[in-house]
């Protein structure tokens, strides 16, 4: 595409070179910049792209876009130099027209909240693939189509960068690909990740307290998750919740409520709840229906309603859906069960917030046979404020605690776990063991015949942030590796 038929609907000024090169690809990161591509100059946290545009340009950039004016005179270039007023939402609509808006071949349903959003979104794409449909999942968790994963070389984000997202969006296209649900975080909406992606249905979960560094403040992280009201064409929201109420009400939009308690358009009610199954009752204006789920747990009662009604308002028979319901299964690394002989309840779970921990450690609580052994930390460089929060959730289930590290960053993991231990209550037992595998051999060496381990913060995760380095880690080859430990000892 010419880059003037790529600006001629963007507001922009444009000196030097020419507006007839061809454009094949959007950049902003200089060293991944091929022939062809326009790089996008902005400002992270660490560098200035302006830094960089030498390099872009020896890489093969056909032109630099810029958002400040006053370089439109300074930059001294063979190529042309683009004024755009912002550069992150050109980067969205540049990305999409070269993929010719592929978003708009699929339905788009798009997921937020502080919690929920890969489970939610993996429900609906199991649901969807049960009613005979092709589905695209993207996500935290990676991508998948139609449930099988999809090897892609992209930066795993959990809302993608435009750059990548809308040229898998085409990709999906031509796999014949219906359905695309996608997670909407706050730095994704924020950053304008989603701008050009047609989003047929906005699927509000929750709120809590997270990412307030990242975002500057709670209000801040608030209007971020609001966006996608914005950028929806319906909404779904959970009438549980406050800020998701809110929303609706100030959203002139058709929405659709979900929740467990009253005033709600799809609510689901628990009639029964098993060792590992739930079954329940939905009741809506579209239908009515008793049918199992194969979890228990508040959390995961509120997911499974949050992917009904979803799929529901994409015009789905609720009998059809409750059929299938059955069939859902969790995504890697929540809640998720290792297999083992020494009698041990063994749980890897992504909970890595003050709420989802407390769900998954009411959840575990209500099976526990003994002792309840939580192996966990908090990131760090970010969201200090939970620590102690987390402390006084895990202290009030857990009888025995290791405190580890869960991607400390630049900071001190035995402060960080400090902080955290200011929560427990004043009798709780618990160790520092700073190298996460060894605390989770150890958890799992000293527990006991019907006990039950929690090892919380990572779940799919594999990889570990210490200092500035970035090495492989996954807490799913720890237990692993612990268990043929124990086994190769008992066999010598």
């Amino acid at each position: 595409m010419q880059l003037a038929e790529l600006l001629k609907e963007w507001p922009c000024t444009v000196k030097g070179g020419s507006i007839r090169v061809e454009v094949t690809g959007i950049e902003d990161f200089a060293q991944g910049v091929k022939e062809g591509d326009l790089f996008i100059v902005r400002k992270g946290r660490k560098s200035d792209g302006l830094k960089y545009v030498d390099m872009a340009i020896k890489n093969g950039a056909v032109g630099i876009v810029i958002e400040d004016e006053k370089q439109l005179d300074s930059l001294k270039i063979s190529v042309p130099v683009i004024w755009v007023p912002n550069v992150l939402k050109f980067m969205s609509y540049g990305a999409a027209k070269l993929n010719r808006f592929p978003a708009d071949a699929m339905q788009v349903i798009a997921i937020t909240g502080t919690n929920g959003k890969t489970t939610v979104s993996h429900f609906i794409g199991q649901l969807l693939k049960a009613l005979h449909k092709n589905v695209i999942v993207i996500g935290t968790n990676g991508i998948y189509i139609n449930g099988v994963e999809v090897n892609i070389d992209y930066e795993h984000l959990t809302t993608l960068q435009p750059k990548h997202l809308h040229k898998i969006l085409k990709i999906a296209v031509s796999r014949g690909v219906e359905y695309v649900v996608l997670e909407a975080s706050s730095m994704g909406l924020a950053k304008h990740r989603l701008d050009d992606c047609s989003i047929d249905i906005g699927v509000f979960l929750n709120l809590a307290e997270d990412h307030i560094e990242d975002h500057g403040s709670y209000e801040k992280y608030k209007a971020a998750k609001q966006l996608l009201a914005t950028l929806s064409d319906q909404l779904v929201l959970n009438g549980d919740d406050s800020f998701c109420r809110t929303v609706g009400l100030q959203a002139k939009k058709k929405k659709a409520y979900f929740g467990l308690g009253n005033r709600v358009d799809y609510q689901l009610q628990l009639l029964a709840e098993g060792l590992s199954t739930s079954t329940c009752c939905l009741q809506s204006n579209k239908g009515q229906k008793v049918f199992s789920i194969p979890f228990v747990g508040e959390h995961h009662l509120q997911n499974t309603i949050a992917a009904i009604t979803t799929v529901s308002q994409l015009g789905f028979a609720i009998e059809d859906i409750c059929d299938v319901v059955e069939k859902l299964t969790l995504p890697n690394g929540r809640l998720e069960t290792i297999e083992n002989n020494l009698d041990v309840d063994i749980y890897i779970d992504y909970a890595h917030t003050e709420a989802a921990l407390r769900a998954v450690l009411q959840t575990l609580n209500k099976t526990v046979k003994r002792d309840l052994i939580v192996v966990f930390s908090c990131g760090g460089d970010r969201d200090k404020h939970k620590r102690i929060k987390m402390g006084a959730v895990a202290s009030k289930y857990a009888d025995l605690i290791y405190l580890t590290t869960d991607n400390p960053r630049s900071e001190d993991p035995e402060l960080i776990n400090a902080q955290i231990a200011a929560g427990f209550s004043p009798k709780q037992k618990y160790e520092m063991i700073l190298d996460r595998g060894k605390a989770i051999e150890t958890a799992i060496r000293q527990a006991k015949p019907g006990d039950t381990i929690l090892i919380a913060g990572k779940g799919h995760e594999t990889t570990q942030t210490i200092g500035s380095t970035e090495i492989e880690f996954s807490d799913f080859e720890s237990v692993r590796l612990t268990l043929q430990n124990l086994l190769n000892d008992h066999v010598d």
